[in-house]
């Protein structure tokens, strides 16, 4: 017998006369089927506007917000009919950075954003637009996780416009990120 069965069958006979410890129920109640309102919710709670549209919605959000602006930075991800007749600016001059999200998380509010979509974009833009699927909502990170074959080589996870009270513990939005996040769930 090797030093580590001796070790392992040691333990074993120590915990044999011990009670059972029991796990604790699940400490979350059961989610909903649909993970679109509780997503909205969080997404409300979190600092963020949020809305249900469909492509066309969000792409006249889209124009909206761009109305007056001169120009938009747009992620890689972002599909050509959300791009068309908006002038593309590079992410550290543009007012305005668009993202195409690869999942959200309904439990708390969080977009995960690819790396490969462009950080510059996502964090440069005073003001931040996150296009997402609505397939693309689950419950929680670990059914999200559980679902997606493959992902990129870093995450960006974004429950909530950037805040920081690092400074006189006084809340100041728009520190280390955009102040303003508006995100479209398209359905």
């Amino acid at each position: 017998m090797d030093a580590r069965s001796r070790i392992l069958s040691r333990v074993k006979r120590a915990l044999e006369d011990r009670p059972k410890a029991f796990l604790p129920e699940h400490p979350h109640l059961p989610f909903p089927e649909d993970p679109i309102p509780l997503f909205l919710e969080r997404l409300g709670e979190n600092g963020a506007e949020a809305h249900l549209l469909s492509p066309e919605g969000a792409q006249a959000l889209l124009r909206e917000l761009a109305q007056g602006l001169p120009g938009v930075a747009f992620g890689q991800g972002v599909p050509a009919p959300f791009r068309e007749g908006l002038p593309p600016l590079p992410p550290e001059e543009a007012p305005l950075g668009v993202s195409w999200a690869l999942f959200a998380v309904a439990e708390t509010g969080t977009l995960a954003l690819s790396s490969a979509d462009g950080r510059r974009a996502q964090l440069l833009p005073p003001t931040h637009l996150v296009l997402v699927e609505r397939e693309r909502v689950y419950p929680t990170l670990l059914a999200a996780f559980q679902d997606l074959k493959t992902l990129p080589s870093a995450l960006g996870l974004h429950s909530g416009p950037s805040k920081s009270a690092d400074i006189g513990q006084v809340m100041v939005k728009g520190v280390h990120g955009p102040g303003r996040l508006i995100v479209a769930v398209l359905t």
